[in-house]
């Protein structure tokens, strides 16, 4: 994984919008690399801390990251069983909000 990968996928990471939740698959296909959501979670596990990387779950809508449910509950997100309540409409894709 290169570094400018890393770069593209940690600025649309920062784009998310507070409240809302997107999947390592819709920013690896924002990103050009479709098939490539699995090099999104490794580029998010060394991301900057100015990188909202809670805001980043699996596609199922299940939290990758245990920790990261206090700060998504801090947003206003429900989190239930480490699975984000109300998934499709909290759903930022980035492909259709850029």
């Amino acid at each position: 994984m290169n570094e400018i990968f890393k770069q593209q996928v940690w600025e649309i990471t920062k784009l998310v919008p507070e409240g809302r939740v997107t999947s390592y698959g819709a920013i690896a296909k924002a990103v050009g690399y479709p098939n490539h959501s699995r090099h999104v979670g490794k580029a998010m596990g060394g991301c900057p801390e100015d990188v909202p990387a809670h805001r980043v779950i699996s596609s199922s809508g299940t939290l990758s990251v245990p920790g990261f449910q206090k700060r998504l509950e801090a947003e206003g997100i429900e989190v239930e069983n480490f699975r984000i309540k109300n998934f499709k409409k909290l759903f930022w894709n980035p492909l259709e909000e850029l």
